[in-house]
């Protein structure tokens, strides 16, 4: 178990590395991109009727019930129609991007603590499995 030091050293470098997320540019772009979506209540209301409708259509399916033309029709020109929608475009581009974001953090945190080390552009690649202390998979 890490002692008190260890664990504030990681959580004082979390935090900076949290902060400096925050600072980027598209962040503030992201965070006014999802608050904008937040406070118009109309485009919420369309998205989680959206959201409703989908969820709807996949139960059906998962239950192998058979989806009518006009279910797909009618869930189709409500995606079109919130797609049109900028408020609405710009929260799912936001969320995309958060996402992404999320991702690549998880994925270089996760390689580092597997390999013992800082993970090389291979490594996040796909293109390297491993070297625990020069033996990995891949060395035979």
């Amino acid at each position: 178990m890490p002692s008190q030091t260890e664990e504030t050293a990681v959580m004082q470098k979390t935090k900076e590395l949290c902060q400096t997320i925050l600072d980027q540019p598209n962040m503030r772009s992201i965070r006014q991109r999802i608050d904008a979506f937040m406070v118009d209540e109309p485009t919420r209301a369309q998205y989680d009727s959206l959201v409703g409708k989908g969820q709807a259509l996949q139960q059906k399916q998962q239950t192998s019930q058979p989806l009518s033309d006009e279910e797909i029709a009618d869930f189709e020109l409500h995606r079109d129609t919130l797609l049109k929608n900028p408020v609405a475009r710009g929260f799912l581009d936001a969320q995309e991007e958060l996402h992404e974001v999320k991702h690549s953090v998880h994925q270089y945190v996760n390689k580092t603590l597997e390999l013992g080390r800082l993970p090389s552009e291979e490594d996040l690649n796909g293109g390297g499995c491993g070297n625990h202390g020069g033996h990995g998979c891949c060395s035979h």
